[in-house]
C-alpha cells in the first residue's frame, strides 16, 4: 500500500501551489492592506475565501478540460452575485484586494503539474512562472498603495445645519475637528432633513494624524438602509 492508492499523482504538486498561493495572499493582505486598513472583518474574509476558491477551482478541474473552464467560470459568477446582493455594499478598495485574492487563487489552482507528454515535450506550469506572477502582482499593489495616498473618511450625522453654507464652511470644519478630535481635510455635505435639523457628512481625515482603531471606527458605520430614512 502506498500513498497513490489514497491519492492523485497530481496531489502533492498542488499542495506545493496551494502554499505558495497561500503565502502569496497573506503578503498581500496582511503587510499590505491590513497594516492600512487595520479590518480585521475583511481579513478573516480574505484569507478563508482564497483556501476555499483555490480547493474549489482544483477539484473542479479534475473533471473535463471544456466542462471545468465552464464550471469554473459559473461558479465564480455565482459567488460573486451572493457577496453582491446578500451583503452590506463593500467599499471599491477592499472589493480590489478581494478579486486580486480571488485571481490569484484561480490562477495557482488551474495551474497544471510539471510533466512529459508523448513527444517528450514538457508540459505543465513551471514554479518560476507562477512566481513572477506573484511577484509582479505584488509589486503592483506597493506601487500603486504608496503613490496614490487616499484619505480616511467616515460618515457623521450632524446637528448644526445651519454651518453647511458655504460662506461658513471653515466654521463647519473647526466644529467637526473639536468635536471628533480628527485633523478634519475636506467635508462632503449629504441629505439633508430640515424636519430633524440633522445632515448626513462624509469627512475626510488625516488618518496618520489620527491613530485610531479603523476596525472600531468601522464596525461604527451608518448602513446605506438607514440612507433612505432620511
Amino acid at each position: 500500500m502506498n500513498m497513490q492508492d489514497f491519492f492523485s499523482s497530481g496531489f502533492g504538486g498542488a499542495l506545493l501551489r496551494f502554499f505558495i498561493c497561500l503565502v502569496v495572499n497573506w503578503v498581500i493582505v496582511h503587510l499590505l492592506y491590513f497594516r492600512k486598513a487595520k479590518r480585521r472583518d475583511f481579513y478573516f474574509t480574505f484569507m478563508i475565501i482564497s483556501v476555499a476558491i483555490y480547493f474549489l477551482v482544483y477539484l473542479m478541474m479534475g473533471m473535463d478540460r471544456g466542462k471545468a473552464t465552464m464550471g469554473v467560470g459559473l461558479g465564480l459568477f455565482g459567488i460573486f452575485s451572493i457577496m453582491r446582493y446578500r451583503t452590506d455594499t463593500m467599499p471599491v478598495r477592499e472589493m480590489t484586494y478581494l478579486f486580486v485574492v480571488v485571481c490569484l487563487s484561480v490562477v495557482h489552482a488551474m495551474a497544471s503539474s510539471l510533466g512529459i507528454d508523448d513527444d517528450g515535450l514538457m508540459i505543465g506550469t513551471p514554479l518560476p512562472e507562477l512566481l513572477v506572477i506573484d511577484l509582479i502582482t505584488i509589486a503592483v499593489i506597493i506601487l500603486f498603495e504608496r503613490h496614490l495616498k487616499m484619505d480616511a473618511s467616515k460618515l457623521v450625522q450632524y446637528d448644526r445645519i445651519e454651518l453647511i453654507k458655504p460662506e461658513r464652511r471653515q466654521e463647519l470644519i473647526a466644529d467637526l475637528r473639536e468635536r471628533t478630535g480628527l485633523k478634519v481635510l475636506n467635508i462632503e455635505v449629504g441629505a439633508i432633513d430640515f424636519l430633524r435639523d440633522m445632515v448626513m457628512l462624509r469627512v475626510y481625515y488625516d488618518s496618520e494624524a489620527n491613530k485610531r482603531d479603523k476596525n472600531l471606527d468601522n464596525m461604527l458605520k451608518i448602513k446605506n438602509s438607514d440612507y433612505e430614512k432620511v
